[in-house]
């Protein structure tokens, strides 16, 4: 038994390393700058892309795309890589989470996404915290993942406003500087406003016309804001920024949509286990939301009407919709592919799917020169499955990210490579 354990170990490892050496090649030759893909099934994910093209070159020259077509040739020296029919997708979105700002999660020191003031604190900014040289990010590169959003979490102590966050490249880049603001609400919000989601919006609105009209605010009255986070709060308020509204139960999103309005706010749903409930009032506000297809079984009274369908029919009525895992915890980022695929089992068009985890996030979170396409002119964001990009047993042969090519290397490779030679040598057991 313990020999076919370790010869079953050895074969796995054996095509992992194979996968890897591809890139590793690229990356080498070319140094990350110039490159070309040829014959590969390429998903561009563009706006007006309704399938991909088949047979197709890409051609990367100083990071970024300068032509996309058949029989592309290039200088010589240029890396040259055959997709043999393979899917060339964009990076893809890492979602919602704590990449860069957490190692591991039984750790709490080393988790900087929660504040615990006791004040509402909307100039609290996440990313002063993300280190781009953390081990999170070389875990999910070498998934595809080559961008996410660096997402603030409320916290007992803390405020039902968590915070700023921003998007980033997995390339070792700093965070864009488009900053979104997070709210959190409902039930899950209760005990960050004094036990009852009744008094969220009554927060919210005193906390905008404290930014709004401070002098309105007389010297004795309970102030909710510091000076700085009224001035943050006031540029969000003049539509520079977009607010995230962690809420899940189908009146509590009315609710929301009803506030954006009055305040004038470009808002986005995150959760929205009931938004399939209203989204034909979702569409008509251009409300965007953030779904996880994997979740259907309620967490709490919020949730009741969970469905896997939700990321279909929300589409279905013309709402934008991203992927984004629940958990934001830094082990579950490469699963937005599993979750794409899942929303296309259960009704989800496939072009929509792979738009959700590329195009409609950047789109959403304002980095879409950055991100989420294949287009000329556009730096290099790129990956080369072995299989279908929406199969979790496809591995990236090819990263591309920030228009340099990623060595696929990890601490998790390292400690797989380690326990290889052991496997060879016989010494494992």
């Amino acid at each position: 038994m313990n020999t076919l354990i370790r010869s079953l170990a050895s074969l796995v490892i054996v095509g992992m390393l194979q996968h890897t050496a591809l890139a590793d090649d690229a990356a080498t030759s070319s140094g990350g700058s110039t490159l070309l893909v040829r014959n590969a099934t390429v998903y561009t994910m563009t706006r007006d892309a309704t399938a991909p093209l088949k047979g197709t070159d890409v051609y990367v020259q100083d990071g970024r795309i300068a032509a996309i077509g058949q029989n592309l040739t290039a200088p010589a020296g240029t890396a040259v890589i055959d997709a043999n029919g393979r899917a060339l997708t964009p990076g893809v979105f890492g979602g919602l989470g704590h990449i860069g700002l957490e190692e591991i999660g039984i750790e709490q020191t080393t988790g900087d996404f929660a504040q615990r003031l006791g004040q509402m604190r909307p100039e609290f900014d996440v990313t002063l915290a993300y280190n781009p040289e953390s081990m999170t990010v070389g875990v999910n590169v070498i998934n595809g993942v080559t961008f996410t959003l660096l997402t603030p979490a409320s916290a007992s102590g803390g405020s039902l406003v968590a915070g700023l966050g921003a998007p980033v490249g997995l390339d070792g880049s700093a965070p864009l500087p488009a900053r979104i603001m997070f709210v959190d609400l409902g039930g899950d919000a209760n005990d960050l406003s004094g036990g009852s989601r009744a008094a969220q919006f009554m927060l919210l609105r005193q906390a905008i016309v404290e930014a709004r009209a401070p002098n309105l605010v007389m010297v004795h009255d309970e102030r909710l804001l510091s000076p700085s986070g009224r001035q943050v709060l006031v540029e969000f308020l003049k539509g520079n920024g977009v607010f995230v509204f962690d809420v899940d139960r189908a009146i509590d999103i009315r609710n929301t949509i009803k506030f954006a309005r009055e305040e004038k706010l470009n808002a986005v749903i995150r959760g929205g286990a009931e938004a399939w409930r209203v989204a034909d009032e979702l569409a008509a506000a251009r409300i965007p939301v953030i779904v996880d297809p994997l979740h259907n079984l309620p967490d709490s009274f919020d949730e009741v009407g969970s469905t896997l369908q939700n990321a279909a029919k929300l589409r279905a009525a013309g709402v934008i919709v991203a992927i984004s895992l629940n958990d934001t915890g830094v082990d579950d980022a490469g699963k937005t592919r599993q979750a794409a695929g899942n929303a296309v089992a259960h009704g989800m068009p496939r072009m929509d799917a792979l738009a959700a985890i590329t195009r409609a996030p950047a789109e959403i979170f304002g980095a879409a020169d950055r991100f989420g396409s294949i287009e000329r002119g556009r730096p290099a964001d790129l990956v080369l499955w072995s299989g279908d990009p929406l199969e979790v047993s496809s591995l990236p042969e090819l990263v591309v990210a920030g228009g340099k090519t990623q060595k696929l290397e990890s601490r998790h490779t390292a400690l797989r490579d380690r326990h290889y030679e052991r496997v060879k040598s016989g010494t494992a057991r």
